[in-house]
């Protein structure tokens, strides 16, 4: 064996070769996973632990904030926040800095074991007299609190990223720099010379040269592989794509991306996956909405509890007393004055004895008794004498006083035909061409 040889042996021995391998964590206990025991989460802070001997010591020098009276009054002021069965028995006092402690009382809460109540009282200078500062739930030594929160994009390690992954782009990555492009083929020319002056018996042919090609574009590491059709861009823009010397420059290349599935071996310059150089996740938004505010926080309303505001200030008996009564009457109806009436025979209309006055005539004619369920036959009558008022009203407003003929005195009433005969002769009216003569024309 020559001395190179047997160095090349050596290098590859077990025993030369081997890496050394990281020491496992420790195996935590069931009962410690996510209390101060824990490696995870040893490092949180836990307000609610017991204080060391230093800080109980300090705390103990001041007797108005741990006296009996004091630890009572924090007692007291916990039953404010919550019911006196949660709160346990009096564990320490730890001062926080001068003149102020803090009481820790064990918590009975279903759910919250190794939480402790923290009340921390204070006094003023040269006074005995303790006052409540703040009240808190802690956890303690024993809660079980959750590690701290890591970005999943810190959370990453190599391996866990597939070729339809994609992997946020770093701006600064320390790994990367600016590239330049050859545009000559003095370099190519070069290595191709170089190539047959290896000191090797023979080289790859240019049929091996095809084969091998073929079988690697068509594998695992060239254009149809899963997942690279989802690939936001090909390696041959990527900047950890380092192209390969030799016949197979202008069609493969090695990756060196940790992150990559394909990290070391050779690919093609139409791959791809989701850890590319220049690939970045597209902005997720934030999981809940973000919708303007429909509230005017600066603005108070002030509504009074007596609703007066809601009646325009008007009490509810003046709005009782002024409403109007429940059957629809809208008060006495205000009497007309004589001026107003229209003609002369507005005054000597005859009136039914026993009639209401202001009654018009024919109204005592109508049956009370059929308003109910009219029949065929009286409705009929009702649409007449309807018709008659209406007509009798229209022309009192043009004016009776030019009618043509000598006013009717009134006679008896005896029925509704008798009305009818009273509204006629106050008119001055017989018939509807009377009243058409009596409306005005176009010019």
């Amino acid at each position: 064996m020559t001395g190179t040889e047997s160095a090349v042996a050596g290098a590859t021995s077990p025993e030369m070769s081997a890496t050394p391998q990281s020491p496992e964590a420790p195996e935590v206990p069931r009962g410690s996973v996510g209390t101060a025991t824990d490696p995870a989460t040893a490092a949180l802070v836990r307000g609610g632990s017991l204080p060391t001997a230093s800080q109980a010591a300090l705390a103990a020098k001041d007797r108005t904030l741990t006296s009996a009276t004091a630890v009572e009054l924090a007692r007291t002021a916990l039953m404010e926040i919550t019911i006196p069965e949660t709160i346990g028995a009096h564990t320490a006092a730890r001062a926080d800095a001068e003149r102020l402690v803090t009481h820790l009382f064990e918590c009975t809460l279903a759910g919250y074991r190794g939480w402790r109540w923290a009340v921390t009282m204070s006094r003023a200078p040269r006074s005995r007299t303790a006052t409540v500062v703040e009240l808190e739930l802690l956890p303690g030594e024993d809660a079980l609190l959750a590690p701290v929160w890591v970005p999943w994009a810190d959370r990453l390690a190599p391996g866990d990223v597939g070729r339809s992954d994609r992997l946020p782009l770093r701006e600064t990555d320390e790994r990367l720099e600016p590239g330049w492009e050859a545009t000559g083929d003095e370099e190519g020319d070069r290595v191709a010379l170089d190539e047959l002056d290896l000191g090797r018996a023979r080289v790859l042919s240019p049929e091996g040269v095809q084969r091998a090609a073929q079988r690697w574009y068509d594998g695992d590491h060239g254009p149809h592989a899963d997942g690279v059709r989802k690939a936001h861009a090909t390696c041959s823009t990527c900047g950890f794509f380092i192209p390969m010397a030799g016949p197979f420059r202008q069609v493969f290349g090695i990756c060196a991306n940790e992150w990559a599935p394909d990290d070391g071996v050779v690919v093609s310059l139409d791959h791809g996956c989701g850890a590319h150089s220049e690939t970045d996740v597209p902005d997720q938004g934030p999981e809940w909405p973000v919708a303007p505010s429909r509230v005017d926080e600066g603005r108070m309303e002030v509504v009074a509890s007596d609703g007066q505001d809601l009646r325009g200030g008007v009490p509810l008996d003046e709005m009782t007393e002024d409403a109007p009564p429940a059957g629809g009457a809208a008060g006495p109806v205000a009497e007309q004055p004589a001026e107003e009436a229209v003609g002369p025979a507005a005054d000597e209309a005859p009136q039914a004895p026993g009639a209401p006055v202001g009654a018009a005539p024919g109204d005592e004619a109508r049956d009370p008794a059929g308003d109910d369920e009219p029949g065929p036959a009286g409705a009929g009558e009702d649409r007449a004498v309807s018709a008659r008022d209406a007509v009798a009203g229209l022309a009192a407003e043009l004016g009776a006083e030019r009618s043509t003929g000598p006013v009717a005195p009134a006679g008896p009433a005896d029925g509704p035909d008798a009305e009818d005969e009273a509204a006629d002769s106050a008119t001055g009216l017989s018939s509807l061409a009377d009243l058409e003569a009596l409306m005005p024309t176009r010019a």
